[in-house]
């Protein structure tokens, strides 16, 4: 006998723990639905499930995004900088980004490399 069920997984981290439960939930549920059905503020109290922002593997989603089998709603910690800030920071220090995200002096060498001949 067929199951309208989908099994789904809600994922959150921290820097020190991380935990991945796994639940049953009707086939016509939100996300948002699955999120406050869970019991994951039973290991961080700290979420707030009802506005908390979740996504998809690494994909920000919408409330009324429809969930597949499999899939993993994952829900998204607060940012502590905000990046645009970040890198306007940066470039009032004279700091820019080298490849690989360490930071290296923006400064210019004065000294041209001389033309081939």
């Amino acid at each position: 006998m067929p199951t309208d069920d989908l099994h789904i997984e809600i994922a959150y981290a921290t820097p020190e723990q991380q935990v991945i439960l796994e639940l049953m939930v009707p086939a016509d549920s939100s996300p948002r639905e699955v999120v406050l059905q869970s019991n994951i503020e039973t290991y961080f109290p700290e979420i707030d499930k009802n506005l908390c922002d979740i996504g998809i593997f690494g994909k920000a989603i919408r409330g009324e995004h429809k969930l597949e089998n499999g899939d993993r709603i994952e829900i998204y910690r607060p940012l502590l900088a905000d990046p645009k800030e970040v890198r306007k920071r940066r470039a009032a220090e004279g700091m820019r980004m080298k490849k690989g995200g360490g930071k290296e002096d923006a400064k210019v060498d004065s000294k041209k490399a001389e033309p081939a001949k």
